[in-house]
Parts: structure tokens; sequence; C-alpha cells
């Protein structure tokens, strides 16, 4: 009898465990639009930190109306920053919404074309390389940014117009690589089959 209950208490584990294995057929597509067009990403599963929180933020709408206050032609374009909504240029790339993510970074997640990375404060202060609460920036150069690979953490990938990133990049800027004229945004995460996020962007998952 004893034998009996701990072979089905044995078979119970090894089914909810092969559950939470099992990967969702769904993900969220992420719509960032701006004056200059649109751009859709997917977030990556295996940073889920990120993940959550991107997530969370965009329910929340906090990224509605920030701007993308640092461009940097053949480098990357850098958002998401509060301190962008108010009328002080000065302060923009100083805001966080007070809380840092500790780093996911993984060497299979590069710096390429369109990848979604976070930014966050140097190694003096930042030996753990915790990421920004909010802020993240979109790789603009078409060869990737491999010197940035292992330092940051990278944690989605724009599977749609790509070409909106450097006509973000190329607007005019100040001394500071802020544009001139505020690009702001507006971000929704939409819940979607994979399998249509596939049809539609060509997107594939692993």
């Amino acid at each position: 009898m004893k034998r009996s209950l701990l072979l089905v208490a044995l078979l119970v584990l090894l089914g909810t465990a092969g559950m939470a294995q099992k990967k969702s057929k769904k993900d969220y597509l992420i719509t960032i639009s701006t004056p200059q067009g649109t751009m859709r990403l997917v977030l990556f599963e295996d940073t889920p930190k990120h993940r959550e929180n991107f997530l969370k933020l965009v329910k929340d709408k906090f990224y509605d109306g920030t701007t993308f206050h640092r461009v940097i032609d053949g480098f990357m374009i850098q958002g998401g920053d509060p301190n962008s909504k108010d009328d002080d240029p000065h302060n923009d790339g100083a805001g966080s919404p007070g809380k840092t993510i500790p780093a996911e970074i993984l060497p299979h997640h590069k710096h390429v074309y369109g990848a979604l990375a976070a930014a966050r404060m140097g190694d003096q202060m930042n030996p753990k390389r915790e990421s920004s609460g909010s802020q993240f920036y979109l790789v603009e150069n078409q060869e990737g940014v491999p010197f940035l690979d292992n330092q940051y953490t990278v944690y989605g990938q724009v599977i749609d117009g790509l070409s909106v990133i450097d006509k973000i990049a190329e607007q005019p800027k100040d001394y500071r690589d802020r544009p001139t004229t505020d690009i702001k945004m507006k971000v929704t995460a939409d819940k979607m089959p994979k399998k249509k996020i596939t049809k539609l962007y060509g997107y594939r998952y692993e």
C-alpha cells in the first residue's frame, strides 16, 4: 500500500514538473509607437525578471509619454526615463522608477541589430550590473555592437519596424545626444498565439 502511495506521489510530481517545463503557446507582442513609425518586439522568456518588469510598466502605462532621450546614429537609441515626461530636458537620463532589476546577462543573447537591452549605471557604482528599473535601449547598428555583449542584459528583440530605429537615430540632436524635438512613445502589449506572431512577422521561437 505504501509503495503504491509513493508511486502515485512520484507520478504526480513528475507530471507537475512536466507541466512547469512546458512552454506557453502564447506570447506578448510589444508595440512601440513613435512619430517616426511603429516597432514591434518580443521579450525573451529566459530573462523573466526583466520581462515581468517591462510588462508591468507597459500595463501601468508608465512608458506612455516618455521619450527616446538619447540617440546615437550607428549605435543605439535609448528611452524609458520618467524624467523625460517633464519640461526640463536637462534631467533626461537621470530618472528611474526607484528600483533596479538584478542582472540576467546570458551569453546567447547578443547585441544584434534591433536587440532590446537594459540601461544601467557603470561597473564602479554598480558592480553587480543591475539594470535600470525602466530605461532601455535598442541597438541601431546593423552589424550589432558585440563589445557590449555580456556587459548588459539583453531581454528582447525588435521583429518588425527595424527601419524606425534608424529614423529615430538620424534625428537632429544637441551636444548631449538628446533629440532637439521630443520623440515620444506609446507602448502596448497584446497577448497572441506564438504561431500567429511567427506568421505575421517571421520570428521563430526556439
